[in-house]
């Protein structure tokens, strides 16, 4: 069955460079984040994983914990993330699957069989601590992730999970935000959003960030 926003993360227990990873004891309380790769030693790849291990910090701010799947085995990840910390000067952080097997890359329809049929697109999950499924991206194999939109992704879902507001086009933490159009009652506005609203259309009120 396909996965889609809102199904709960499948469950496994896989190898990984950090050990044995039982996924939802993993996942514990924090938020995470999978992210498949085609292969090992591929320079996109390289590239994404270098990144996200400079950016450990930023996603430990978030409560969420970064995870990576390729379809090689673990052996394999050990002698690549040599060349990762060498070419993009960093030291890797965070866990990669073992996935010779392809367990998780078909729990997660990662392979993409139109294009090749062993090697997994970029796909990127983020799941929230209840493990269900908030977001999908998918990239084709060659174009490279942009995980600032990662992070503003999660920022956006855990400001949303907890204020009546939606975010809009280009929002950033601390932009103004959407009150949700199933919020009507003055009192309760004036309530949820001390700092007042502006009122551009009856469905479209902005209103500074409640927690900022």
């Amino acid at each position: 069955m396909a996965l889609h926003i809102g199904s709960v993360a499948p469950d496994f227990t896989q190898e990984s460079t950090e050990g044995t990873i039982h996924f939802h004891d993993w996942i514990g309380n924090h938020w995470a984040v999978l992210f498949s790769h085609p292969k090992d030693f591929t320079p996109v790849c390289t590239t994404e994983l270098g990144m996200v291990s400079k950016l450990k910090a930023e996603f430990d701010k978030r409560n969420c914990k970064v995870i990576g799947v390729s379809v090689d085995d673990v052996n394999s990840h050990r002698g690549w993330i040599k060349d990762i910390e060498e070419t993009q000067n960093t030291r890797m952080n965070f866990p990669i699957l073992g996935d010779a097997d392809r367990k998780v890359s078909k729990l997660y329809d990662m392979i993409h069989p139109e294009a090749n049929d062993t090697l997994t697109v970029r796909s990127v999950f983020i799941i929230d601590p209840n493990k269900k499924i908030r977001a999908i991206i998918t990239y084709p194999a060659s174009t490279g992730r942009n995980f600032q939109e990662i992070l503003r992704a999660i920022d956006s879902l855990q400001l949303t999970d907890k204020y009546q507001v939606a975010t809009p086009v280009d929002w950033k933490d601390g932009d103004d935000v959407i009150i949700v159009p199933a919020l009507k009652d003055p009192a309760e506005l004036k309530q949820k959003f001390p700092k007042g609203y502006k009122e551009l259309r009856p469905y479209l009120r902005m209103t500074p960030q409640p927690n900022k």
